[in-house]
């Protein structure tokens, strides 16, 4: 007898079936019981949901048992179904594939057929999403309902898959690294391979994207929601506000519960992030399609980010937020390899967040955790070191501590100015640290160098890990939000290896402050936050990651070099400044103009003349607005006021608009006041680098 091609086709999806050990274990068992149940299946697209209910079609067929296959989209009504497919029969297997295309499928399935069937048949039903919750909690369905969720195949079966279809071994390893275990990725590699394409690699051919996109996505629908599923593709996590950056819209509700609805797209405590297949697949294809919009997304992305960390009510948000601004360099082949956890997608971030950063600096136990830790890895001395250095108040260690709760590793800062501190511990680093800042460091008044004296995992001490990853993002939080220091040291046992990173980082080489510490090496790294402000410093980041040669982006200086000014100097300056304030053409000769105040408050190719008076303009204003919006500095500002920023003509007619009605040596005090309290907050910003950088 001749065979069908239905036989055939069966044939040959149970020759190609693989894996699913225990979900066919569970079906076997239902079907040896003999009792009725609800399988239910359901996973994202591709995932192999109907390979799998034809799987158990051939089983209960081969056991026997009387098999009706259907698929919901070709289904008009169950009830001609019942009257003319479906037998009423206690050994029937019903299997339903596809209840996805609206939720009514699902909920007429529910209510309309499973409880018209025998009580003894078996039903398989398959869907992208879970089963609502109101068919779980149905005291009707408890022992009845059997969830089986899909997940990818592992390495052994997904390689398995791709030999039994014909993939070449060497073809395999690229076609493993780019499906990540997906059934119908595989399925396509070995598809294109077979007509002698490119089915992965670096950049995954078109025709396998294309493929995945059509079979794994929703339809989309318009050009907007296109976009914010490319947009969800770029970021590590997708939240409603940053969806609105992404699609410049002021309202991004509709577009942000619509990703929420796609059985491609899930949810954490981040936010919404597609598939990693997906993401990949949208990525790939949005490279060769529209590179352009890509730029423009990780354009958006990273001025969103940038402006988190101008605006003080969201500080809460900044420490998070900098795992997603590391995911916009995930493709650097410079920095890339070390941001690997990050760049792992939802599973690496969700790793880092498994992991804790002591809320502040560490006593008792979990310093002698941290002192275990330096001592496996530089010896007795250090952990001698973190001991000493722990009880004074220039330094502090933290730790990072596993889902265990046990240490996983630790850092320690020590702030430094141009000499050791007295009473300090005897340490090379140290020594050396304040032997280069005070030859070449240039600090001034209260300025003062961060030193990361200490930086290492438990396990991997500083080779790259979730560790090292998290401690460099607290590292960042650190230095853009706490007290900026004015330069950053940071030393590693391995300089070689971490200097190219290191450059990307615009953190220079600094060999003068190189030490010996337990009878190893360490090379030594500067960051000068006065000449590269951070928001800047990001500034810079951002165009390296766009950049197909990131050390041609050179970091943002001013035209000429800063003019460093004592405190002295400094408010000599300021009173100049404040009384050629009110002349169009007055502050063009300050000597503010060439300083740090100024410099941070300047976008990187906007250093002229005319921008850095505007800058210094703005600086006083916004120093002086500061003093308006404090009550015990109010009088003073009227008196800065109407003297200097919006001069009443002579101080006794000052004196008069203030209706202080006192002598003219008491608003002479107010004015004093005012140009003491205003000098102090420019001063400040000097010190920290002008903080409207970039906003």
């Amino acid at each position: 007898m001749t065979d069908r091609l239905s036989d055939r086709l069966a044939t040959a999806r149970e020759e190609g079936f693989v894996g699913r050990r225990a979900e066919t274990a569970a079906f076997r068992e239902l079907l040896a019981a003999g009792r009725g149940a609800v399988v239910y299946v359901h996973g994202p697209g591709g995932i192999g949901k109907t390979t799998l209910l034809h799987h158990f079609a051939r089983l209960a067929g081969r056991a026997g048992r009387s098999v009706v296959q259907l698929e919901a989209s070709g289904v008009r009504s169950y009830e001609e179904e019942l009257a003319e497919r479906i037998p009423d029969r206690p050994d029937l297997v019903l299997l339903i594939d596809g209840l996805d295309d609206a939720r009514t499928a699902r909920e007429t399935v529910h209510r309309e057929l499973l409880p018209r069937l025998p009580a003894d048949a078996l039903v398989a039903l398959a869907c992208r999403t879970a089963p609502p919750m109101s068919w779980r909690l149905d005291p009707a369905w408890q022992g009845l309902l059997r969830l089986l969720p899909l997940d990818v195949l592992d390495e052994a079966d997904s390689r398995e898959l791709l030999t039994r279809r014909g993939v070449p071994p060497a073809v395999q390893e690229q076609g493993l690294a780019f499906t990540r275990g997906h059934p119908l990725a595989l399925a396509l590699v070995a598809d294109v391979a077979a007509l002698g394409g490119e089915a992965a690699g670096p950049e995954p051919s078109p025709q396998v994207v294309r493929a995945l996109l059509a079979s794994l996505l929703e339809a989309v629908p318009t050009p907007l929601h296109r976009t914010a599923l490319e947009a969800s593709s770029q970021v590590l996590s997708t939240t409603e506000p940053l969806l609105a950056a992404l699609l410049d819209v002021p309202d991004a509700r509709p577009y942000f519960d619509w990703l929420c609805g796609l059985s491609a797209v899930e949810s954490g405590a981040r936010g919404v992030h597609p598939h990693d297949l997906v993401r990949d697949a949208l990525d790939a294809e949005l490279r060769w399609r529209d590179p352009e919009r890509r730029a423009t997304l990780h354009r958006r992305a990273s001025a969103y980010y940038q402006r988190l960390f101008t605006r003080e009510d969201e500080r809460g948000r900044q420490q998070a937020v900098l795992a997603d601004f590391a995911y916009l360099h995930r493709d650097s082949p410079v920095v890339g390899p070390l941001l690997e956890p990050v760049a792992r997608g939802a599973a690496g971030a969700a790793w880092l967040d498994r992991l804790t950063v002591s809320p502040g600096p560490v006593t008792g136990g979990e310093l002698v955790e941290a002192c275990t830790v330096a001592a496996i890895h530089e010896g007795i001395e250090a952990a001698r070191l973190v001991h000493e250095w722990s009880r004074r108040p220039e330094a502090e260690t933290y730790t990072v501590r596993g889902p265990d709760g046990v240490a996983a590793g630790f850092y320690t800062l020590i702030e430094l100015g141009g000499a050791p501190p007295p009473g300090a511990p005897e340490d090379p680093a140290v020594r050396a640290a304040c032997r280069w800042l005070d030859t070449y460091g240039e600090l001034r008044g209260d300025e003062t160098a961060l030193l990361v004296r200490f930086w290492m995992s438990r396990d991997e001490y500083q080779d790259v890990s979730p560790v090292q990853t998290l401690i460099t993002l607290r590292l960042t939080h650190h230095y853009l939000t706490g007290r900026q220091p004015a330069v950053t040291l940071l030393p590693f046992a391995d300089p070689e290896f971490w200097e190219p990173d290191c450059a990307y980082m615009d953190f220079a080489r600094l060999p003068a402050a190189d030490f010996t510490s337990g009878g190893r090496r360490f090379g030594m790294f500067v960051h000068d936050w006065r000449r590269v402000p951070g928001l800047a410093w990001l500034a810079m980041l951002t165009e390296r990651e766009r950049s197909g040669d990131p050390f041609a982006v050179a970091p943002p200086v001013p035209s000429a070099p800063l003019r460093v000014l004592d405190r002295e100097a400094f408010a000599a300056a300021v009173r100049d400044a404040l009384r050629e304030f009110a002349r169009p053409d007055g502050l063009r000769d300050s000597p503010l103009l060439e300083t740090r105040l100024v410099a941070g408050r300047c976008a990187a190719d906007g250093t002229g003349a005319r921008e850095r008076v505007a800058a210094l303009r703005e600086a006083i204003r916004s120093a002086a607005a500061a003093l308006e919006e404090s009550p015990p500095d109010r009088r003073a500002f009227r008196a800065l006021h109407h003297t200097y920023l919006r001069p009443a003509g002579t101080q006794a007619r000052a004196a008069e608009l203030l209706r202080l009605r006192l002598p003219m040596t008491t608003y002479r005090r107010h004015l004093a006041a005012g140009i003491g309290r205003l000098t102090e907050l420019l001063w400040q910003e000097e010190l920290e680098g002008g903080g409207a950088a970039g906003s």
